[in-house]
């Protein structure tokens, strides 16, 4: 039996996806290696073939039209068959003596009546030109080593989130949690790391940093300039993530307050990218945003709209805009997102 499968979404990705394969095949045949060639036009469907070739007990090559990041990482999970599932984008790649402790406790999982739903470890911001890398870790939030429900958790930090970079779900549960990430779409792992949050009952947080985020690239989507250029793709995911979980149905309060505040810090982006912005045309979409909310979810515009970030974000006129962009900068600088 697999243990992991690892989605490996790849889009014209040959001149560094080998090294981020080459460091999970070192988890041996426990491991699962999905490269998902999404329509490449240079060489990686190529390279995905000759590693599959190279390494058929663990690496799987499957070549598809492109449908973006969203429609290759959910081919991988339809074609996964590990126990549990990862995605690491091609330009990424994990450390190994932490894949291997990954593996050992995994490994444990699945001798359980009920296996954990969810694995979270660290990751780093692996950015160019800077010595001292950045390592996001939830020890301040999660117990460490142990199985833990949503009352053994402890509180979230505003602006500390279990991104897709730290969580390895339960495959079945993934396919079970109602999670459709769209095609041609950035900004989904936005939805991989909160729809099947809301299915999610126990957790296990090991404290190692296993991947590396890769940041170099001047067109990387989290660009300031680029978000704003990208904008109705994510409106459009802070839509999904809408409607795909409706949080009066999550039970557990701890629960239910982490993924609103996740939610709260995705539309506050939305809102501050358009505000940025400041075209007529953006303001009319910041004006449908807020007004699409408060017509098809009422509750969430009442806790977003008088929370902390709402009030900010929409107080009228220019004097409104500046305090908006000023706390969004002051807020970039404490959280440290985008």
């Amino acid at each position: 039996m697999k243990l992991l499968s690892v989605a490996v979404p790849c889009y014209n990705s040959q001149d560094y996806m080998r090294h981020c394969v080459e460091t999970l095949l070192t988890g041996g045949e426990e491991i699962e290696i999905l490269i998902v060639d999404d329509g490449s036009k240079d060489g990686t469907a190529a390279i995905a073939d000759e590693l599959a070739q190279a390494h058929p007990a663990a690496v799987r090559a499957i070549h598809q039209e492109n449908a973006g990041h969203g429609g290759a990482v959910m081919t991988g999970i339809r074609n996964a068959v590990g126990l549990y599932f990862k995605v690491v984008d091609s330009d990424d790649w994990v450390d190994t003596d932490a894949l291997a402790r990954i593996l050992s406790v995994l490994r444990d999982f699945s001798r359980m009546e009920k296996p954990v739903d969810l694995l979270v470890s660290n990751y780093i911001y692996d950015k160019v030109g800077v010595t001292h890398k950045k390592v996001i870790r939830y020890g301040s939030a999660l117990p460490r080593d142990r199985v833990l429900g949503w009352d053994g958790a402890g509180r979230f930090r505003k602006g500390q989130y279990l991104l897709m970079h730290a969580l390895i779900y339960r495959t079945e549960l993934l396919r079970q949690s109602g999670l459709e990430l769209p095609k041609h779409t950035f900004y989904v792992d936005n939805l991989f790391a909160y729809v099947p949050l809301a299915s999610v009952e126990t957790m296990y947080y090991l404290d190692v940093d296993l991947y590396h985020y890769y940041i170099g690239r001047e067109d990387q989507s989290v660009q300031e300039q680029t978000m704003i250029r990208r904008i109705d793709q994510q409106l459009r995911v802070n839509r999904l993530m809408l409607e795909q979980v409706d949080l009066r149905q999550v039970a557990d309060k701890r629960q239910a307050r982490y993924l609103f505040n996740y939610l709260e810090i995705v539309t506050a982006i939305s809102t501050v990218m358009l505000t940025l912005s400041n075209t007529p045309e953006h303001r009319e979409k910041k004006r449908q945003l807020w007004a699409g909310i408060r017509e098809h979810h009422p509750w969430v515009y009442g806790k977003l709209r008088h929370g902390l970030f709402g009030t900010f974000l929409n107080l009228p006129g220019p004097l409104g805009r500046q305090i908006a962009i000023g706390g969004y900068r002051i807020s970039q600088k404490i959280f440290g997102f985008n």
